[in-house]
């Protein structure tokens, strides 16, 4: 099977009334909500060219007080997001999926897992789940997605939240999925030697 191409898959977020362009405008509303609350300390996952995160940080009144740290494994992608992060913001180009990526920049009070769980096993969508709070300030804001084809995972990942100490907050959109959820637990400390998850073709 021929590896997606990163990139281009971008492209299709500028698409207007396609379901991407929709999750996309979704996902920066709650950015913009968690920034409003506060949020000083943020992390995003599987980064890409940080469409979802940058433009809404850059143009928030709080954005000199706001701290990101951005992990994205294409260097293509990463670079991209590099050339429009405001001050305050970095892009790293690396393994998401490792926990050690994150030392120093957590605990967050918004992590953002979007565009991963797609591209995972179930199995590892729980394992990240899991992991989450090692990443999360208590309080901390959660925005994830998942697109809502069948069988619709989006049920059960609310589910693996919920289990793992966090609240539900919202759950969004039909053909595409934008789930919210709010870290209830106490601090947990990073272990810096984990995997949360592989990407699958």
């Amino acid at each position: 099977m021929t590896e997606r191409d990163w990139v281009k898959w971008h492209d299709h977020h500028d698409e207007p009334g396609s379901s991407l362009e929709r999750r996309l405008r979704t996902v920066r509303g709650w950015v913009a909500t968690a920034l409003d609350e506060g949020a000083s300390r943020v992390v995003s996952l599987c980064a890409g060219q940080g469409r979802d995160l940058l433009p809404v940080l850059a143009a928030h009144p709080r954005r000199g007080e706001v701290r990101a740290l951005l992990v994205e494994l294409d260097e293509h992608n990463a670079a991209h997001a590099r050339s429009i992060a405001p001050e305050g913001a970095e892009v790293v180009c690396g393994d998401a999926a490792v926990t050690q990526a994150y030392a120093g920049a957590v605990p967050a009070d918004l992590v953002m897992v979007c565009g991963v769980f797609g591209n995972i096993t179930d199995d590892d969508i729980r394992r990240t789940v899991a992991t989450l709070p090692q990443l999360c300030a208590p309080g901390a804001m959660v925005i994830w997605t998942r697109a809502r084809h069948e069988p619709d995972l989006v049920p059960a990942i609310c589910s693996w939240f919920e289990d793992g100490g966090f609240e539900r907050v919202a759950v969004e959109g039909t053909s595409y999925g934008v789930g919210v959820h709010r870290y209830t637990g106490p601090a947990v400390p990073l272990e810096r030697d984990g995997r949360m998850f592989t990407f699958v073709s």
